[in-house]
């Protein structure tokens, strides 16, 4: 999949950030290409069975009650992505359904987190949160600026707002909306990884 032409949009093309490992680099990349061609051999269907996947993913969280679809439906697709290999070599049947099987998981421990906040809020002090916070923007700082510039304006706002202003940069961009997620996938996938990693050094400091 990875030499097969992208239909999805002219202009699409794998973000590349700055200092990041080739490796991290190609292993975020292959993973995506392996899972949109598990999804469809053809990369315009696959978008278009992506987007369907994902706009339900939506629903499902939606209509359960969370307070953030969006980026449940998200996780739930990061985790296909990140054991693509396992997946394809294992699963038999319609891609959809797996989807929606890790959705059951990310709603189950949702609720478990939700119900943790409601009766017995954590005390998260800054020197807690901090390391965190200083290898996320390390990481930020690696990417090319106009693909940490994308990611930052991506996730702004909320609701409605959040959508036009999604509609708005993909019609900048001149990319179909599912173009720009999976573009955007892309880079919050490279970002986690590499955020992971650093905090995994300090660790071992």
């Amino acid at each position: 999949m990875v030499t097969s032409s992208i239909a999805i949009s002219p202009g699409f093309e794998p973000v590349r950030p700055r200092a990041l490992s080739r490796t991290t680099r190609e292993l975020t990349r292959n993973s995506l290409d392996r899972l949109l061609q598990w999804l469809h051999p053809e990369r315009e269907e696959a978008g278009r069975v992506y987007e369907q996947i994902r706009r339900k993913l939506i629903k499902i969280f939606t209509v359960r009650g969370c307070d953030c679809p969006e980026e449940l439906a998200d996780e739930a697709i990061d985790r296909v992505v990140g054991k693509v290999d396992q997946v394809v070599r294992g699963y038999q049947g319609d891609p959809s359904l797996y989807f929606y099987g890790v959705a059951r998981n990310v709603l189950r421990e949702y609720r478990k987190t939700r119900r943790f906040i409601a009766f017995s809020p954590p005390q998260l002090s800054t020197e807690m949160i901090q390391p965190e916070l200083d290898c996320l923007d390390a990481c930020l700082e690696r990417l090319l600026s106009k693909s940490r510039d994308l990611l930052i304006e991506y996730y702004q706002d909320d609701g409605r707002t959040r959508i036009e202003r999604r509609r708005a940069i993909a019609g900048c961009m001149g990319l179909e909306p599912n173009a720009l997620r999976i573009r955007v996938h892309r880079i919050r996938s490279i970002v986690s990884d590499c955020t992971i990693d650093c905090l995994r050094h300090r660790k071992e400091r």
